[in-house]
């Protein structure tokens, strides 16, 4: 299969995991604002950490499952430090902007942030996080 064909494929599942992390981030901020009345920045920040959580997990046995990594913490440091700090500020700097300075409802304003933010994260986790293993040397005897 073609690389090209393969980057596709895997754009595909991002997105795949991108939309259910997207529902369970949109569930964690309704509760977290509606339910118990956090500030929205608050909410946002932590919604999205609980899918960026949740979407490691799925990304690691699904998106990138054929780029195996010797330590899954690490792997999973990387993940949140990385794509989890683009999620989270780059969400939150939306969000400031669609409800405060354009008066979207925080909801739909979460669903512009997320989608603002994805391309960037897929870059990053795929460059970054979920990098190609080096085949050991081998050293002749």
């Amino acid at each position: 299969m073609s690389r090209a064909k393969q980057n596709w494929i895997r754009w595909w599942k991002f997105n795949a995991v991108g939309a259910m992390g997207i529902v369970v981030q949109l569930v964690a901020l309704t509760l977290l604002k509606s339910g118990l009345h956090v500030n929205y920045l608050v909410a946002t920040a932590l919604a999205v950490e609980v899918a960026v959580i949740h979407n490691f997990f799925w990304h690691e046995r699904y998106t990138w499952a054929d780029r195996e990594s010797k330590s899954r913490l690490v792997r999973l440091a990387k993940f949140n430090l990385s794509t989890g700090t683009f999620s989270i500020l780059g969400n939150m700097m939306a969000m400031k902007m669609f409800v405060d300075g354009l008066g979207v409802n925080y909801f739909m304003a979460n669903l512009l942030s997320i989608a603002l933010c994805s391309i960037l994260n897929f870059v990053v986790a795929d460059r970054f996080v979920f990098l190609r293993q080096s085949p050991e040397l081998v050293r002749p005897d």
